[in-house]
């Protein structure tokens, strides 16, 4: 079987079940946007391997969350008829990312201060792949606005994967020895000359 088949070449693609709808469609980019996050999510994971003194359950983790996003895109991409009969995002699903964030905050110094993303790789691509994934959930809110049967559970997740996300990046911070760079606004050259 050939990888291309010519069917998109007119701006249209196919949803799960069969019917086309244009490429630019807000489904479409909300599962293509997703698509991508799973991408930077699989890059962080094969990071993570290589990192030395990185505990095992946390490449588990994201293995599962890249499971879970490929549900999320199905869902986004299916037809009403078809959706009954995919993997559903469930509450469960939510609660054991909020399990996992609680976890992962715990003991670490409690945040005085906005900080950069930034310090360690880990820790800066953990940040990639949450401003993504707030950018999946904002492009499934828009699908959501115009086709109401757009599965709640998916926008639930997407935005506590993006905590969860947030979370990890503070604790490979921390596991790292990584120093939290914080954020310390800089007023511009005119202002800091004033009265001088």
């Amino acid at each position: 079987m050939k990888i291309y088949t010519r069917s998109g070449d007119r701006g249209q693609t196919s949803l799960v079940g069969g019917s086309r709808a244009s490429k630019d469609d807000p489904r479409i980019e909300a599962y293509g946007t997703v698509d991508e996050l799973g991408a930077h999510v699989g890059y962080l994971h094969d990071l993570s391997a290589r990192e030395a003194g990185l505990q095992d359950d946390r490449r588990e983790e994201l293995v599962w969350v890249l499971d879970r996003l490929m549900s999320c895109a199905a869902l986004l991409a299916a037809e009403d008829t078809t959706l009954a009969k995919l993997p559903q995002i469930t509450e469960e699903d939510v609660e054991r990312l909020e399990r996992w964030i609680d976890r992962l905050l715990e003991g670490l110094p409690e945040l005085q201060h906005f900080t950069l993303p930034c310090g360690h790789p880990m820790v800066s691509y953990s940040h990639v792949c949450r401003t993504v994934c707030r950018r999946a959930e904002r492009r499934t809110v828009s699908a959501a606005e115009r086709y109401p049967t757009v599965p709640k559970g998916v926008q639930r997740y997407l935005n506590r994967l993006s905590d969860y996300f947030y979370a990890l990046g503070r604790r490979l911070g921390y596991d790292l020895g990584a120093t939290e760079v914080r954020w310390e606004p800089q007023t511009s050259d005119r202002n800091r000359t004033e009265g001088e």
